[in-house]
């Protein structure tokens, strides 16, 4: 019998959607895309800050079915945040910087170059908690502290830290949303969608200083 169509559309999951991940993994999914996007190099494309708002929001609502448990989730966002940013500095640890710059992504070798960046002029443990919160660069930040070998100590103390502070935050700031709005399901979609442009705003002035720095002339 030849498959259904509709079923094999429904099957299809957008990476980039944080509705389409949970729908189709629910807290399971938060765990490997908060792992892979702090963790592996693969994961910089990956939704982290809508998925952890939505998956609050979900905690209060449902959406095409999917309802979500808060303790369940902020166990899977913490878990997830944390061993990623573990993995991620091991990774540059042993692989050091011939990792990052062969890498043929534009992104990630920009990121790769803010991190460093954001290491040098804020420190180590400042940098870490902020790196948290500046897509793509939380993908990279954690290999390149491996790389220019931040002392374990430091590096695990503050990302636990900074990992609990974003994941946790971000998860609760939907769920508290979601509280506070009556019927809050029939702004998912447009909140959603704020979210992601927010989400996107460190990248666009990573973006824009950049482009300012190479159009200065150079004494």
């Amino acid at each position: 019998m030849a498959p259904d169509p509709t079923a094999l559309i429904n099957l299809a999951v957008n990476p980039l959607s944080a509705n389409s991940l949970l729908s189709a993994f629910g807290a399971a999914g938060i765990f490997f895309i908060m792992f892979a996007e702090t963790g592996l190099l693969v994961g910089f494309f990956l939704p982290g800050d809508s998925l952890l708002f939505t998956a609050g929001l979900l905690c209060t609502t449902s959406k095409d079915g999917v309802h979500l448990n808060l303790p369940t989730v902020l166990l899977c966002a913490v878990a997830g945040a944390l061993i990623g940013a573990q993995v991620g500095y091991l990774i540059g640890q042993k692989g050091g910087k011939p990792l990052l710059a062969r890498s043929k992504n534009k992104h990630i070798r920009a990121g790769a170059e803010r991190a460093e960046q954001i290491l040098g002029d804020y420190g180590h443990a400042k940098a870490i908690m902020i790196g948290r919160f500046i897509p793509v660069v939380r993908t990279v930040l954690n290999p390149v502290a491996g790389a220019l070998n931040v002392p374990v100590r430091t590096f695990t103390l503050w990302q636990i830290v900074g990992g609990l502070i974003w994941s946790v935050g971000v998860t609760l700031a939907g769920y508290g949303l979601g509280n506070t709005i009556p019927n809050i399901d029939t702004y998912l979609l447009p909140i959603i969608g704020l979210i992601v442009l927010v989400s996107v705003i460190p990248i666009a002035m990573e973006i824009l200083r950049s482009r300012r720095t190479s159009s200065t002339p150079q004494e």
